[in-house]
């Protein structure tokens, strides 16, 4: 062989190398080496839900109400209003049995202005919850809005961003609740809960809802993918794994527009270790995946997932971990990620 064929041989083998870097096995393993998921409980004295609100606040986790619509003990109308809080996951104290907002499952949360609130609700009642609610200590709660002039929607995107509160996209679903079909993708916002300006009647992004938890990251709120529920008139759900963000709700731009994780809804979305999240969801089946990425273009997956698969789970970022707490698996597990070198 040549020294010129010794030399392009060399070559060759390096970028191999580099490209086993960049690649999937590479980066699973990176991430695999970063990150360590630890099983606090797999049995919460609260009962198993989905749905339920998920807030940190004044150095606690908060759970907030839920659906379980095969537990007529603790859920007699499918959703309760219960709250409950723990500073390390393992120990949950019941804070109120029955709070005085309605019964309901992924509504709108979001801490805000020292408070948490709840925003809007479901429609497993009948009739879509329009209210709006807040709270300084999670046991008193005091209605600031009876009726948004967003209404009548579920399922929509919540998130506290620029001194506001913000609400984008959701729907309507008429089999449940009688309105109207109408499929969002509008942007509100509200400096106290009571007052809200639409920004936006149509964003650029297709209408959507399902996405749980929130993510305001490098001073944009990010959209990561989503879908719509079947209705009758639209029996197809959507699913999306596009990625978007805006400063200011008006102006989007769209990163990608097929990240490299399965479209889905249902799933959660976080920031934690400087870096965006996506966990588990549903998509014809439910999911255990998780997706983590600085910029949302470029996307590392976190293979050997412990915890079942599950969708509308409740995810916290506390005490320097990602916390993944029961879900649509129906059991009252918890389950904390931090890095390897947090331990």
């Amino acid at each position: 062989m040549t020294a010129a064929s010794d030399m392009r041989l060399s070559w060759l083998v390096w970028l191999l190398a580099c490209a086993s870097l960049d690649g999937t096995a590479g980066n699973a393993a990176d991430a695999a080496a970063d990150y360590v998921w630890t099983r606090v409980t797999l049995k919460a004295p609260f009962a198993g839900r989905d749905g339920a609100g998920a807030l940190v606040f004044k150095g606690r986790m908060w759970l907030l109400g839920g659906w379980n619509p095969r537990d007529k003990v603790h859920f007699p109308k499918i959703c309760n209003s219960e709250v409950w809080s723990s500073a390390n996951g393992l120990d949950w104290r019941l804070e109120t049995p029955q709070a005085p907002w309605e019964g309901r499952h992924t509504a709108g949360y979001a801490v805000h202005a020292g408070k948490m609130w709840i925003i809007g609700g479901d429609c497993n009642q009948g009739h879509y919850q329009n209210d709006v609610w807040n709270s300084e200590d999670g046991v008193r709660w005091t209605r600031v809005c009876e009726r948004v002039p967003w209404a009548p929607r579920a399922l929509h995107y919540t998130l506290a961003h620029a001194g506001k509160l913000w609400v984008m996209g959701g729907q309507t679903l008429p089999q449940f609740a009688p309105a109207r079909e109408v499929f969002y993708n509008d942007v509100w916002n509200s400096a106290d809960g009571t007052h809200w300006t639409r920004v936006i009647e149509r964003a650029p992004w297709p209408p959507r809802g399902m996405i749980g938890g929130s993510v305001v990251f490098k001073n944009r709120m990010w959209i990561l993918g989503g879908g719509t529920y079947d209705t009758p008139k639209t029996p197809t759900r959507k699913f999306y794994n596009d990625n978007w963000s805006s400063a200011d709700g008006v102006q989007w731009q769209r990163h990608v527009e097929s990240a490299p994780w399965a479209p889905r809804q249902y799933h959660d979305v976080a920031v934690f270790d400087g870096k965006m999240w996506v966990l588990e969801g549903c998509n014809k089946a439910n999911r255990n995946d998780v997706h983590y990425s600085s910029d949302s273009v470029m996307w590392r997956e976190l293979p050997n997932t412990p915890w079942a698969p599950r969708h509308a789970a409740s995810v916290f970022v506390h005490a320097d971990a990602l916390w993944m707490v029961a879900g649509n698996n129906m059991s009252p597990d918890v389950w904390k990620l931090v890095r390897k070198m947090d331990r």
